[in-house]
């Protein structure tokens, strides 16, 4: 498990959007319709990028298929996903929190 949470952090800006997505259940073009709604279209995925992403996170354990309907597969986050995407948030709320002291210039 130390493995892959070290293989996942820091995270990819595709990984963390696509475990984000995946906190509810999604096939992989929900997946690409959520994220771009999310970035507000700055981040466009393509299919390719998904689906490989997908495999991997499947491969290791952080996601699971939820459903596998006739040309939809379903896509959920596991328990370990969930885990390795709260540490990622634990990451980026600091980084957030350091740049509003900056501004503020409390650094």
């Amino acid at each position: 498990m130390d493995k892959v949470f070290k293989k996942y952090h820091p995270m990819t800006e595709t990984a963390f959007y696509i475990l984000f997505s995946l906190t509810v259940p999604r096939h992989g073009y929900g997946i690409i319709k959520n994220i771009e709604a999310l970035t507000n279209g700055r981040l466009k995925l393509g299919s390719g990028t998904i689906y490989g992403t997908l495999m991997k996170m499947q491969n290791d354990e952080l996601i699971v298929l939820f459903s596998d309907e006739e040309r939809k597969t379903i896509y959920e986050i596991t328990t370990l996903g969930q885990q390795i995407l709260q540490q990622e948030m634990r990451r980026i709320k600091e980084i957030h929190d350091h740049i509003i002291q900056f501004e503020e210039g409390k650094q």
